[in-house]
């Protein structure tokens, strides 16, 4: 964290508001979902930040998460539970993507994933709220970074998993500290067992945009990708998209730096993947309704997007709606080819949900829907260590003749 941080610090939110209907809602102050139902979402006086905050000042900053203070919720500084959130590379993959096709690798974050970036929010803004006891569902990384964070700052935590969770995920997430179940169903039947015990007053419900601070911790990749760019935001942006905290996260940062007046009113088109196994918001698109009904049977190798229904579904479709992008699903033998053509050709080892995005990629430039001189940025969202790999078993014996030019 950027050691220039003071034990306070200026923040500039006003209050929270509900996603629908526009309620408001008191700052500082626990909330989960809208009286609505629906996710809260942070807001703040920008006319003030932009007073106070020098756009080149913050370019001179140290890269990390935390150079965006001004623009999050956290009032006191003491109160970050940090783990090294650097900002993440841009890595070119021209042999498997094409000359202007770069992928954004979340995978140097800390616990391995981008969920490092809303968890690190959330966990800090838990902790000064008075947080003491958190549960989660998880399709796994979500849950490791929930581990880590909370182990960290004490806060108990409580995590359900679908039970064909990557078994590195679960045992990264016990090994961090949490109590982790697997349960025989899917992510949002291991969310109805959250919301049963916060109902019953055993917890906080930490389930992805039912507190307001994770989508606050997503949005600095769009922040991010402002800056990388130079302040002109790229052209396409293709997004693994499960609940798509990170996707409306990233729309809500470009508003906000337009608000600054430090970007234009020009936006990427943002094109949300999903599973041909599991895509409710593509139906949704294509249906042209703003809520996806729930998809039954999901199934998918891409765990991270196995969502069968979001319940910021339809901000996730506004957005993709507004930009002028697309809903796309790709099948998994798509991921697994796109996984193992990046790390073949380019060197760069995608998770399953980062292969979506390169599969969609090609399959849109493909239609037409991006052109290949247009600057496009992937989303891979983990490391793909975590991840299981077709095995090589190649062996030679040492004490046999070798013909080593065969090799």
């Amino acid at each position: 964290m950027n050691g220039n941080l003071s034990a306070e610090r200026q923040t500039f939110v006003t209050h929270l508001e509900c996603s629908l209907t526009g309620e408001h809602y008191a700052a500082d102050t626990l909330h989960g979902l809208s009286r609505a139902g629906r996710p809260l979402l942070v807001r703040y006086d920008l006319e003030a930040a932009g007073k106070a905050l020098d756009r080149d000042a913050l370019t001179r900053r140290e890269t990390d998460l935390w150079r965006w203070r001004e623009l999050l919720p956290v009032r006191q500084t003491s109160n970050i539970v940090s783990l090294g959130e650097i900002e993440t590379p841009l890595v070119p993959i021209p042999a498997s993507g094409g000359a202007e096709v770069l992928v954004k690798d979340e995978g140097r974050l800390p616990t391995g994933s981008f969920k490092a970036r809303g968890l690190v929010m959330a966990v800090t803004m838990a902790r000064e709220l008075g947080v003491r006891r958190i549960a989660m569902p998880t399709n796994g990384n979500a849950g490791a970074a929930l581990a880590a964070y909370a182990s960290r700052c004490g806060i108990e935590t409580v995590v359900f998993c679908p039970d064909d969770t990557p078994e590195i995920n679960v045992r990264e997430i016990a090994a961090q500290g949490a109590r982790v179940y697997r349960v025989n169903g899917l992510i949002d039947e291991c969310g109805a067992l959250v919301a049963r015990g916060a109902a019953e007053g055993l917890w906080f419900d930490f389930s992805t945009l039912k507190e307001p601070y994770r989508i606050e911790g997503k949005k600095t990749m769009g922040l991010e990708l402002a800056a990388q760019f130079d302040w002109r935001l790229p052209d396409a942006i293709f997004y693994p998209t499960g609940g798509g905290t990170g996707l409306i996260g990233m729309w809500k940062a470009f508003d906000e730096l337009e608000q600054l007046g430090w970007i234009g009113p020009e936006r990427p088109k943002m094109f949300a993947v999903q599973a041909s196994g599991c895509a409710p918001i593509v139906k949704a698109f294509e249906d042209g309704v703003e809520h996806a009904e729930r998809w039954e049977d999901a199934h998918t190798v891409a765990a991270g997007i196995r969502v069968p229904k979001a319940v910021g579904d339809f901000l996730i479709l506004r957005a993709v709606r507004e930009s002028g992008g697309r809903a796309l699903a790709v099948d998994d033998a798509a991921i697994l080819s796109a996984v193992n053509v990046c790390a073949r050709r380019d060197g760069l080892l995608l998770c399953p949900e980062g292969g979506a995005t390169l599969a969609a990629y090609r399959d849109a430039l493909a239609a037409g829907l991006v052109s290949a001189s247009d600057r496009a940025v992937l989303f891979n969202c983990a490391t793909g260590l975590k991840y299981p790999m077709p095995e090589a078993n190649a062996a030679l014996d040492k004490n046999a003749a070798i013909d080593l030019a065969a090799l």
